[in-house]
Order: C-alpha cells, then sequence, then structure tokens
C-alpha cells in the first residue's frame, strides 16, 4: 500500500550554522511535488535529511506514520546526474541492481526476485530495451532514466528528486516531466508521492500539482495559481524586490 510523506519540524545545522529551521513537509500517493529555492536555500540537505544521510538537530520524518529507518526501502533518492561515476565499467541493468543491495542480505548473490525487480524498473522507465548497454554510452536522459530505475528497484512509496534537469535539453526535460508524472499518479502502477528539486521554475510550476518554497524553512506551499497571487512569499524566497521583473513576468501568467 502507498504511503504518504511527514515531515514535522525539521531542524538541521551544518558546521555549527543553521541551514534549516522548523520544517513541516507532507506529500500524499499520487502527488508530484516542486521544491524551489535559491542557492542555499536547504534543498538538497532537506532530501538528504529525509533519507537520514544528513544529522537532523530536531524533528521528525515519517512514511505512512512510520518513522524512516534508512534500510527499509520506503523511500527512493535521485542524485544529480554528476554524483555517478559513469565512465566505471558497467551496464545499465548492473547500475539498476545496485539499488536492490540494500534488500539483499550479506554473503549472497541477486536472486530471481531481484532481476525481476530490475526489469520492472527498467520498464517504468522505458529502458529495457538498453539493459545491457555501458552507460558511459548513455545520453544525458538515458542516464537520468537508469538513476530513476535504481531509485525505483526496492519499489519505494516515496521518491526524491535532486535538480533531474540540470544540463538537459528541453524535449527531454519534457519527456522526463512526464515520467515522472506517470510515476506519481500511478499510471504504470502504483501512485507514489514524488518531491523534485529543481531550478526551473517554469516547467515545476506547469507540471507539478503543488510547489513547496524553501529557504531554510518553508516559506510557502500551494497551486502555480495560488502562489502567483502570493508575490511576497516569492521575495521572501528568493530575495528580490517587489518590482522585480521575474514577479512581473509570474504576475502575468508566463510561467504559469
Amino acid at each position: 500500500m502507498s504511503a504518504g510523506l511527514q515531515v514535522r519540524g525539521l531542524d538541521v545545522d551544518l558546521g555549527g550554522r543553521p541551514v534549516l529551521r522548523g520544517v513541516d513537509l507532507d506529500l500524499a500517493p499520487g502527488e508530484l511535488v516542486g521544491l524551489i529555492g535559491p542557492n542555499g536555500a536547504g534543498k538538497t540537505t532537506l532530501l538528504r535529511s529525509i533519507l537520514g544521510l544528513t544529522r537532523v538537530r530536531s524533528g521528525q520524518v515519517a512514511v505512512g506514520g512510520r518513522p524512516v529507518r534508512r534500510r527499509r526501502g520506503d523511500i527512493g533518492y535521485v542524485p544529480q546526474r554528476h554524483e555517478f561515476a559513469w565512465d566505471f565499467p558497467i551496464s545499465v541493468e548492473q547500475v539498476v541492481l545496485t539499488g536492490r543491495v540494500g534488500g539483499l542480505r550479506p554473503g549472497r548473490g541477486p536472486r530471481v526476485d531481484d532481476w525481476r525487480a530490475v526489469d520492472r524498473a527498467l520498464g517504468l522507465v522505458a529502458m529495457a530495451d538498453l539493459r545491457r548497454r555501458p552507460v558511459g554510452e548513455l545520453s544525458g536522459g538515458q542516464r537520468q532514466r537508469v538513476l530513476v530505475a535504481r531509485a525505483l528497484a526496492l519499489d519505494p512509496s516515496v521518491l526524491l528528486l535532486d535538480e533531474p534537469f540540470t544540463g538537459l535539453d528541453l524535449p527531454t526535460q519534457e519527456s522526463l516531466l512526464a515520467m515522472f508524472t506517470d510515476l506519481a499518479d500511478g499510471a504504470s502502477g502504483e501512485a507514489r508521492a514524488v518531491l523534485m528539486t529543481t531550478h526551473d521554475i517554469a516547467s515545476a510550476l506547469f507540471a507539478c500539482g503543488r510547489v513547496v518554497l524553501l529557504n531554510r524553512t518553508v516559506v510557502a506551499t500551494g497551486t502555480a495559481g495560488e502562489l502567483r497571487a502570493r508575490p511576497e512569499a516569492w521575495t521572501e524566497t528568493f530575495g528580490v524586490g517587489i518590482d522585480s521583473p521575474f514577479l512581473r513576468v509570474l504576475d502575468a501568467g508566463v510561467l504559469t
């Protein structure tokens, strides 16, 4: 059964400096939510804190009301592409299989169920035909799909995407957005809660059912239309003036 994500009162310090304060966030199955904020706002830190990869000062993270434990497979994480060693001599299916490592007992190799999970994940991202291709030969969009498949290998109910569009052309971005929407709403199976950080504000406002504005805390959340009517939320998030050209474009509806 799918389960949503709940974050309550999350405080995070890095190097003795406050990075996140009092973050509250809810994602329901079927939602594709965009997480937007300036550089240094704490977007990646929030994802890593949800995963348990960054120590939190206080607060709680739960999936379906249960506290998150790193190895349970509730949450799938897709890092930024540059964090993966694409020159490593490994095939597409082998990369996806590494997503099952947390589910394998020490001392044993993959079983039939593990390879079935790989098959399913590759099917969800339309990469089954390239399963034996070396990852170094893939395009940027194909590499992004492989990382998504790896995150899906344990069939998580929550999927976190960190800047999935960086360095990709517009047609590739649109293709990935369609895939993320399908993964969220269950078009290819069970519905998931999907949270995506991005600097592409236009794509987030257009494609995401809801957007969260973050700058060390959640400044505002809502649909594109709701946030368009709140210019003060954008000025607080991005530190721009009320007469900013960006806000004039937003008010004109060009970004929505």
